[in-house]
């Protein structure tokens, strides 16, 4: 069954500018579809097409109409005073009302009504209430938002008092607790942790229903996805696999398409070498040449079927490298940082050795930029003390990129503040893909993701050997994180990063700290091999925890055996004295509907409970 039918979708915002040039491609109910594309591709026009929030210039897209969808980059605006708590709990307003409706048809069958449309009705609304998850709406509520990272200050305050990022986690939330059928999720993963996006990963893998993913999060891609739809010059094209398929099958492609082209030009020029031989030896007197040659030049134009290939642009540069002589690079001891009563680093001892890779990972908040902040002497410590080896030439990329003058123009920064004269910078701005009318672009015009690219572009003309960067990949799209990881590739010098990015983590760190609670945790190792270190820990954990019952039971003395089963019989005859107070209490509530089910409930209870009290006095015996 198709879930998403895309018909020769067209739309231009210039005259003559088409953003999509007649997509077409269908959805199936349950898949899971990543969509790629470079930043302008069309990927969230496409998404609010999709959702009927904008309309196409030509073709039309079509789904069921008793599925639901929901788009994450719509975030509904809310009343005044509504809180992230009556947000999460607008999302189960449907089963709020058959809990209600529920409440209405016992309220008339307690009163005497027991007609037949009354009680088909109550059945059918019950069976739909607890298929909803309707007795667990609180716990549901609670998982869903403990797992985005949404706290309980965050959900009782109210909405308008919330970050961008906060807002959009709430709206994450909002749209898995609605039992929706199609999931639209534009950069889900923006501003979500890496404990937060693992669980978001967790929860999409098991989704039933039909997702498209909009996402630069390449690590999430290959987890969550099982389809790549990648939109170039306004056209789609397939890809039957993750994005670790994706780029190989891309790759394999393009390199078929340009044995194919280069196949083609040697045979064109072979002919048209023949063609040129023709035409010359007709001008020496046989003009019946001419026709040949005409011919053949037609047959060269029907044989021209394959364009060359392209290649993404990238950016062509090199971090300059400083060697560094010593065995340290950084050293702190005693290290220590709160904030009031918060904690964010207990007494810490770190080194940093030439060539290590180290990646400082951690939820949002446990102080990640702050412990690079002190390195970097922008942020005082409470305790101890950091040094730097008397060699090193440290570089960094804050999270937040800031400019001396932001009125200036891109060339103007780079030669003031990058120190180089008109045409140097015009070069070292080119590699970075700040071209044309580009380079007269104002600082402060510039997206995040451009200033990063700025900054890199200033930082690596210096010759350095301690790299440190604040979310490096931020803001980035795919074909701007895979240059970055190319020109740290080739980087053979110390490199501290913070990041989310676990594709970037995955690629480059050889050594882990991980923040949390106000301590820093050392894995000496790989992101891939710390995970099954820990994946084994909590294995371990789980064995010793489920052993430790019966260890106690191991060392329990004979004679208390007795005492246990003098304790099970006293249960037992409690519990058949209230169960048979309950019957009476039945007898009594006859024709009180609501109370009888009450008592009928809490009598399957005692019930259970009386028989595993039994198992136990026979296990005694």
């Amino acid at each position: 069954m198709i879930d998403i039918s895309v018909q020769k979708v067209r739309i231009a915002f210039e005259k003559g500018n088409d953003i999509l040039r007649g997509v077409t491609f269908d959805v199936n109910s349950g898949e899971h579809i990543g969509i790629l594309g470079r930043n302008g591709a069309g990927k969230t026009t496409l998404f609010r097409i999709i959702s009927g929030e904008l309309s196409s210039d030509e073709g039309l897209v079509v789904t069921p109409p008793n599925k639901r969808v929901g788009v994450l980059t719509q975030i509904p605006v809310y009343p005044a005073g509504f809180t992230g708590e009556d947000v999460l709990k607008s999302a189960q307003l449907r089963i709020y009302k058959m809990g209600e409706e529920m409440a209405q048809l016992e309220e008339r069958m307690s009163q005497g009504d027991s007609s037949a449309d009354t009680l088909s009705r109550y059945d059918a609304v019950s069976a739909e209430f607890q298929r909803l998850g309707g007795y667990e709406l609180r716990r549901f509520r609670d998982t869903v938002a403990n797992g985005l990272g949404i706290p309980q200050r965050q959900r009782e305050q109210p909405v308008e008092e919330l970050s961008g990022g906060e807002r959009t986690r709430l709206n994450l939330a909002r749209l898995i607790l609605e039992d929706t059928d199609i999931l639209l999720l534009d950069e889900p993963t923006n501003h979500l942790d890496m404990s937060a996006t693992e669980w978001l990963e967790g929860y999409i893998t098991k989704f039933k229903g039909t997702v498209l993913v909009i996402s630069h999060d390449r690590y999430f891609l290959d987890r969550t996805v099982t389809r790549i739809v990648e939109l170039v010059g306004g056209l789609p094209e397939f890809y039957s696999g993750g994005y670790t398929f994706y780029l190989q099958e891309k790759r394999r492609r393009y390199e078929e398409q340009l044995k194919r082209y280069e196949k083609e030009q040697a045979k064109i020029a072979q002919l048209q070498r023949a063609a040129d031989d023709l035409h010359l030896w007709a001008f020496m007197g046989s003009d019946k040449l001419h026709k040949r040659a005409f011919s053949m030049e037609k047959r060269i134009e029907r044989m021209r079927t394959t364009d060359r290939p392209r290649g993404e642009t990238k950016m062509r540069s090199k971090i300059g490298e400083a060697e560094f002589r010593g065995d340290e690079v950084l050293v702190a001891k005693g290290l220590s940082k709160s904030f009031g009563e918060k904690r964010i680093l207990g007494e810490t001892d770190l080194m940093v050795r030439p060539g290590e890779r180290i990646a400082l990972i951690g939820d949002n908040g446990t102080g990640k930029s702050t412990l690079i902040k002190m390195i970097m002497g922008e942020e005082p410590q409470d305790t101890g003390f950091i040094r730097l080896g008397p060699a090193v030439k440290a570089a960094y990329l804050p999270q937040v990129v800031e400019f001396q003058d932001e009125n200036l123009t891109v060339l103007e920064t780079m030669m003031y503040e990058g120190k180089c004269d008109h045409q140097e910078a015009r070069d070292r701005l080119a590699a970075f893909l700040f071209r044309g009318e580009a380079v007269d672009t104002q600082v402060s015009q510039l997206s995040g993701g451009e200033r990063s690219r700025l900054k890199l572009c200033m930082l690596m003309r210096r010759e350095i050997n301690l790299l440190i960067l604040d979310e490096p990949t931020n803001h980035l799209d795919v074909a701007s994180r895979e240059w970055i990881e190319e020109a740290l590739e080739d980087y053979g010098e110390a490199l501290l990063f913070v990041s989310h990015d676990r594709y970037f983590i995955s690629r480059f760190a050889t050594r882990i700290w991980v923040m949390g609670g106000g301590e820093l945790k050392d894995y000496p190792m790989g992101y891939e091999e710390m995970r099954a270190y820990l994946e084994r820990q909590k294995v371990f954990a789980e064995a010793v925890a489920r052993e430790e019952p019966q260890r106690r039971e191991r060392k329990r003395p004979e004679y208390s055996k007795d005492k246990e089963r003098a304790r099970v019989e006293r249960e037992i005859s409690a519990l058949e004295n209230e169960i048979k107070k309950n019957e009476q209490d039945q007898e009594a509530a006859a024709t009180d509907f609501t109370r009888l089910m009450e008592l009928t409930r809490a009598q399957e209870e005692l019930t259970a409970r009386l028989d595993e009290l039994y198992t136990q006095w026979e296990a005694l015996c």
